[in-house]
């Protein structure tokens, strides 16, 4: 210490290196000659006295200058952290879409925030601040898993939190034809394809890559789902299947409810009429037969003849066997004869009952009328008051089916089929062939239906049926 220094440096010299000047000054005694020991010894006390003083001096301004250091750098690092704070406050960043945060992991003292995941307070260490709240990494956790969200971006939903990958899992949506997430267009946005009734989703790509629909309900089929190949080319669905009628002898029941409906609606047709089940191939040869006609395009499904000539019928439906396909099916020829202006209804085999039974009843209509001796009507005419009769007896089916009673026997003892509860699939597919008939946008069978129903809606079926025959055209 410097203290020490001047002591063993003595009394008789001056001090150096401006260490004390003109506080010593001052003092005349301290220069002066001594006499006496004790004299001499007096002065070294008073020098080591005033020594030992200044020197403590000098400590007492060190220490006070280093707590004046700190007081200062705490001040700095308060402001440092208040600054680093409100920033913090500021809204977390967004990634992609309207649901992806960056979570953004800070360090407080303890007891600056409470943990909305817990509600503790939160200690030293990092946590998480997002969502406008403050959360231990543990508390932070996915709504769909429950595992901690680590990642460095997530996705919300509502109040929910969720990892990307369960977000993506939960709510992207799924092809229904390949189960792989339907993936994104250039632009970046989720394009998919839809059936405007079933509402099944699937990538747009299989609208080309051959993927085949059910030739009744038009789903396309699952790649984990294999559908029924029928002899003729068509694939049928399996629900569809368990209710498909299959040949000529398991339709009779059918065509008798038909007959029936007609007979309630005091339309009876006075001819029997043969009912065959054939294939397409049949069907469409038959039609080339035919010299007048209207023929629903893509595909046939129905047609009342009026020529004499052969067509094959199926008399014995067909088994399934590997891969799902048709297999020991009979057909015979059947020869038709001309008894009256119709010689026989064709439709199409491997439909579903509901579906054969409307367009039963639409073919039924076109028989009716020539039986009736109709002129030769316009296609949206005939066609769209065809229409109309398989649309009533469709919904008809659909209103009566909360009774319970699905088959009775009549007193000849055969077989009837009657309106009854149906599976809920059967019901759904029927709901679907009636608004196949009500959004057709052709302008023979939809405008001609649209415009045939709202004529029978106004005036009623028999009214219009007889302008009909005076006019050949509807009333308005």
């Amino acid at each position: 210490m410097d203290w020490i220094k001047k002591i063993f440096k003595g009394s008789g010299q001056k001090n150096s290196e401006g260490h004390y000047h003109g506080d010593y000054a001052e003092d005349p005694q301290f220069y002066a000659p001594s006499g006496t020991a004790d004299m001499w010894q007096e002065h070294e006390n008073e020098e080591i006295d005033r020594a030992i003083a200044l020197s403590l001096l000098e400590e007492s301004q060190k220490e006070r200058n280093i707590i004046n250091d700190e007081s200062q750098l705490e001040e700095d690092e308060q402001l440092a952290r208040a600054i680093q704070e409100s920033l913090r406050f500021e809204p977390p960043p967004q990634y992609e879409n309207a649901n992806t945060f960056q979570p953004i992991p800070i360090h407080f003292p303890m007891g600056y925030r409470i943990c909305a995941g817990c509600n503790t307070e939160i200690g030293h260490g990092r946590f998480l601040n997002c969502l406008n709240a403050f959360w231990h990494p543990e508390c932070f956790r996915c709504h769909a898993c429950n595992l901690p969200i680590s990642d460095y971006e997530f996705s919300v939903s509502g109040n929910y939190r969720f990892h990307k990958s369960c977000y993506k899992e939960r709510y992207h949506p799924k092809c229904d034809v390949c189960s792989h997430f339907i993936p994104t267009n250039p632009a970046g946005l989720i394009e998919y394809r839809a059936h405007p009734f079933w509402i099944q989703k699937y990538c747009p790509s299989h609208e080309h890559d051959g993927t085949p629909r059910c030739c009744s309900c038009e789903r396309m089929e699952p790649q984990d789902t294999g559908y029924v190949a029928l002899d003729d080319g068509r694939k049928l669905c399996l629900e569809c299947l368990d209710s498909a009628v299959m040949d000529t002898k398991e339709c009779q029941p059918l065509y008798l409810d038909i007959q029936e409906f007609y007979e309630e609606l005091n339309m009876k047709v006075e001819q029997q009429v043969p009912l065959l089940l054939v294939e397409r191939q049949a069907l469409n040869e038959a039609r080339e037969g035919e010299k007048n006609g209207h023929y629903h395009m893509p595909e046939t499904r129905g047609l009342c003849l009026s020529e004499e000539q052969t067509v094959s019928t199926i008399l014995r439906r067909p088994s399934f066997g590997t891969g799902n396909r048709a297999m020991d099916m009979i057909t015979e020829p059947y020869k038709l004869t001309r008894r009256c202006e119709v010689t026989a209804i064709l439709i199409l085999y491997g439909l579903p009952r509901l579906l054969t039974g409307s367009i039963l009843a639409h073919e039924m209509m076109h028989a009716w009328m020539r039986i009736q001796g109709f002129q030769t009507l316009s296609q949206d005419v005939e066609e769209g008051i065809c229409q109309v009769l398989a649309h009533m007896w469709i919904a008809m089916q659909l209103d009566s089916s909360s009774s319970s009673d699905v088959a009775s026997t009549s007193s000849s003892g055969s077989s009837r089929i009657r309106k009854g509860k149906r599976p809920e699939f059967e019901r759904k597919l029927g709901e679907f062939f009636k608004h196949q008939i009500e959004s057709d946008t052709s302008p023979v069978y939809g405008d001609g239906f649209r415009a045939g129903n709202q004529a029978v809606y106004k005036y009623g079926l028999r009214r219009t049926l007889e302008h009909i025959r005076m006019t050949g055209r509807f009333p308005y």
